[in-house]
């Protein structure tokens, strides 16, 4: 039985500590957050207002870190450090020049496991489309579009204002709401050859990062991607993810994936399970992932999202970034 410690009790953590309850593998053992009020999320188990203080106290095999942007790094070298295995929630880092960091910290100690937390790329959607594109019974994908529309009002940033500040926070709504569609984008399309993107503010709240972005991605194989993500919406519309194939289309829209044929004729095919309740839109498959990485730990595989894969949706973020002031393409190989 694993010894799971959680390191953060804000928005998220709700979903990690019911999928450490539910496991037959691992057993909460403590909780952190420097507010004390929260302790009442797992008032069953140790609390600490200290990460480093828990990570001396307790005997922990792994660790969700679920804290705000900045503090990723830190904290996930620190459990490494002490040999524990790490369950990062997205974003991996609150840049790529970290994140560049954690990959490097991460291959000097080949004996720690660090998983990134981009499960919707176990959604039942997601994995139905990569299985029918990898069949090629429609062919080779010609162009991915990922569409991300959703709505983020100012009492958003108010209420925690390190999300509106670039050196916390990292960026807006491509770090924050849109980098699972910008990571399912990149898996389905391969390697990225080149980015043009432009990033901006179109309602201002006072804050330093975008609430829009936009990006045309040449991916090596051939295929074109488009991309577009803003909170500026008046609620939260389904992200919508398609793939255009030669002899057909995939599209995964209001949690369901649907066939398009060479004649025009549409079926759904696939829909996700969902969550209950007002956060239904992070998905269902947390659980997923999660149950890979304690088995990934138990029997020592390698069958989890590895820091390695994090890195491409940052580099990214970046690259559209400094396309938009640049007003040119960025070329992945920049980061290579």
């Amino acid at each position: 039985m694993l010894k799971v410690a959680v390191i953060g009790l804000g928005d998220v953590s709700g979903i990690h500590l019911e999928a450490i309850r539910n496991s037959s593998e691992a057993e909460l053992v403590a909780v952190c957050d420097i507010d004390e009020s929260r302790k009442e999320a797992a008032p069953d188990v140790n609390f600490y207002t200290d990460y480093l203080e828990m990570l001396d106290k307790e005997d922990l095999n792994c660790v969700h870190v679920c804290l705000p942007h900045y503090l990723h790094f830190p904290v996930t070298k620190a459990c490494v450090e002490k040999g524990i295995h790490v369950y990062l929630e997205k974003p991996m880092t609150k840049d790529v020049y970290e994140g560049v960091e954690l990959v490097e910290f991460c291959r000097k100690h080949p004996n720690v496991k660090v998983c990134v937390s981009l499960q919707n790329r176990f959604n039942d959607s997601f994995v139905e489309m990569q299985r029918i594109i990898d069949s090629e019974e429609l062919g080779k994908v010609v162009g991915i579009k990922g569409l991300v529309v959703w709505n983020r009002p100012k009492a958003y940033y108010d209420v925690k204002p390190w999300r509106g500040l670039m050196k916390y926070a990292g960026g807006g709504v491509m770090i924050n709401q849109a980098i699972h569609t910008m990571d399912q984008m990149q898996v389905i399309g391969g390697e990225i050859e080149s980015i043009r993107g432009t990033v901006d503010q179109l309602v201002n709240y006072g804050y330093e990062v975008e609430d829009t972005a936009t990006a045309h991605i040449r991916f090596k194989s051939g295929a074109t991607g488009v991309f577009f993500a803003t909170t500026t919406y008046t609620n939260n519309s389904s992200v919508e993810l398609q793939v255009i194939l030669e002899k057909g289309k995939l599209t995964i829209k209001d949690f369901m994936l649907f066939i398009t044929d060479s004649d025009g004729n549409k079926q759904p095919i696939k829909e996700d399970a969902k969550l209950p309740g007002t956060k239904f839109y992070y998905g269902a498959s947390h659980n997923v992932l999660i149950g890979k990485f304690y088995k990934a730990i138990i029997e020592n595989t390698d069958d989890y999202v590895h820091v390695e894969d994090g890195l491409i949706t940052m580099e990214m973020i970046d690259a559209i970034y400094k396309s938009s002031n640049l007003k040119i393409p960025i070329s992945m190989e920049v980061y290579r």
